[in-house]
This record gives structure tokens, sequence and C-alpha cells, in this order.
């Protein structure tokens, strides 16, 4: 990214630590979201291995490692954007995980993992970054490693970058609520 678009990435974070502080996000704690959250579980059960390793990218809160507790896990890495949210979910008293704050754009894990979720996350990074983070994450699964992604309404433009990979499954979450539902795609390098 070009001076400019860090500027404007840096402004982003400010606001996503407003958000969390203010309690905007609040709501990805409702029912509503729920099912979602489940889709993104029954795909790392289904599809990954046994005692995975998971890396949750765009984490927020730690809700996914939270609603994951009672499913069996090797380790669990909760990476995002946001230091508030990762505060938040640095409370949490989950075995075998831990949460950091990082940049998407430029983040580089210190393992490997076995499954990678983009948690709501992808439609955010930067255009022309997108092909670089997704050649990085891919290159931090482990073989036989699933990635997992869940992006709100359509994700235009988002899609393309998982055609690369080999599609295990893909479902819409629909609500009661027409305008809110979720794509949620399994993928295997």
């Amino acid at each position: 990214m070009n001076f400019l678009d860090r500027f404007h990435n840096w402004r982003r974070q400010q606001r996503w630590n407003r958000q969390y502080k203010s309690g905007r996000w609040d709501k990805l704690k409702d029912d509503i979201e729920a099912v979602r959250y489940q889709k993104i579980i029954d795909y790392t059960v289904e599809f990954g291995p046994e005692n995975a390793s998971i890396l949750d990218l765009g984490c927020g809160e730690g809700i996914l490692a939270e609603r994951m507790a009672s499913t069996k896990y090797s380790y669990f890495l909760g990476m995002d954007f946001s230091s508030v949210s990762i505060a938040k979910a640095n409370h949490l008293t989950l075995r075998n995980t831990e949460f950091i704050c990082a940049d998407i754009h430029n983040f580089q894990p210190k393992q490997t993992f076995d499954v990678i979720i983009f948690n709501e996350v992808f439609y955010y990074i930067h255009e022309t970054e997108k092909q670089n983070v997704m050649d990085r994450m891919i290159a931090c699964l482990n073989d036989n490693g699933i990635i997992i992604t869940s992006i709100y309404r359509e994700g235009l433009g988002c899609w393309k970058y998982f055609d690369q990979l080999d599609q295990l499954n893909f479902e819409s979450i629909t609500t009661t609520n027409e305008n809110t539902y979720w794509k949620v795609g399994v993928y295997r390098k």
C-alpha cells in the first residue's frame, strides 16, 4: 500500500477502536449471528482434522472462540485489527486460546494451521493487498487444511480470490430479515 492508503488504513483502525469502545459491535453476540457462527463451527468439525489448530482472522471480541469452547481443538489464535476488541477478547478464559492485535495486510503467522477462518474480514482488505493476504494465508495452511470464509451479503469482488481453491461446500445463511444474510464457504488448497 502507498502512503495515502496506509494513512486511511490507520484511520480505519481508529474508527474500529471507537466502535468497539461504544458497543456498536455488541450485536455480534445476538442470536441472529448464532447461525453464521454455527456454520463456521460445523465446517471446522466436518472438514477440518480432529483437534485442529485454528486461526480466526477478524476475531473481534473472541465470539467464535467462545462459541467453540466445547469443540476439541489443539490451539486457537484469534487476530483482529482493533486493540479494543482484542483487550475484550483477552478477558475470556478459554483453554489453548490466544488473541493478538495485528493488521491483516501485513500479518505473518508464526506457525501453520489446520483451519484458517476469514471471519467477516476479507472485504475490509485493501483491494491491492487481497491476493497477497490470500497467498500468505495459503502458505500458512497445513496439508489437508481448510480455509473458511464468512462474508456478509454478497461480498462483491471477494469470491474470485477463493476460486483458486477447491470448494468443499458453500451455503447462504439467511435470517428472518431479508437484508441480513451471509455466504459461508469452506475450501481446501
